[in-house]
């Protein structure tokens, strides 16, 4: 049957306790040269009894300079650790920068709706007086510029409307100086052109029909005058 455990405790009985450091230093200092020559570690181990007295182990040739190594490899472990807590720090303070700048938005901010007055002296309440006027007129002229825009576009809108009615209108003058022309120049208005009769006034198309007889042309130009007027 195999050993069982031992409960790591202090050993009461002082005796007891001796011997077990005996036997466990030494099989500690075994360990570490075992260690040392199987691995080829650089090994050092040191040891203090209850008593203060020192058993120490080094694989190398001198304790002094193990132990100068150690104190390299953690000062190096400790240096390249500074940076990160530099870093921290400095990302620390850049936040309560921005946070007072917050504060200090907000707090403005508040002021400009009219709030938080109370605490402002006269030279504050001044300020801030002249940056709501000049918000104010700022406000004002980029209302008026936009207004001028909308007028502007308008205007161009209105006169491409205007131009538009405008060549209708000459259009339909130009149709109907045609058949005037050919009303005048052929009474009878057999030889008026159909498309130029129907352009012109096309509500009066079977009025003007060939008269019978001997009749003059200024009579049938007053006939013309007339129906245009009644259906003009």
């Amino acid at each position: 049957m195999g050993r069982g455990r031992v409960e790591l405790k202090r050993i009461e009985n002082k005796i007891n306790r001796q011997v077990t450091f005996a036997k466990r230093r030494n099989g500690l200092l075994k360990k570490a040269y075992e260690l040392s020559v199987l691995c080829d570690a650089e090994v050092a181990l040191i040891i203090f009894s209850n008593r203060g007295k020192l058993y120490e182990f080094c694989s190398s040739s001198s304790m002094q300079k193990t132990l100068e190594r150690y104190q390299r490899c953690s000062y190096a472990a400790s240096e390249s650790s500074q940076p990160s807590r530099e870093n921290e720090q400095n990302s620390y303070q850049e936040y309560l920068k921005l946070k007072a700048k917050v504060d200090v938005l907000q707090r403005t901010q508040r002021n400009l709706l009219g709030e938080d007055l109370g605490d402002l002296g006269t030279k504050e309440l001044e300020q801030l007086e002249h940056q709501l006027d000049k918000s104010l007129r700022q406000l004002r002229s980029t209302k008026t510029q936009h207004m001028l825009d909308q007028l502007a576009d308008l205007q161009r809108k209105v006169e491409e409307q205007l131009l538009e009615s405008n060549a209708a209108l000459r259009k339909k003058l130009e149709e109907s100086t045609v058949f005037y022309q050919q009303v005048e120049d052929n009474p009878c208005q057999q030889s008026i052109d159909p498309n130029v009769r129907e352009h012109a006034h096309p509500h009066l198309e079977g009025f003007f029909e060939p008269l019978q007889g001997n009749t003059s042309a200024p009579l049938q130009r007053e006939l013309f005058r007339y129906f245009n007027r009644k259906c003009g």
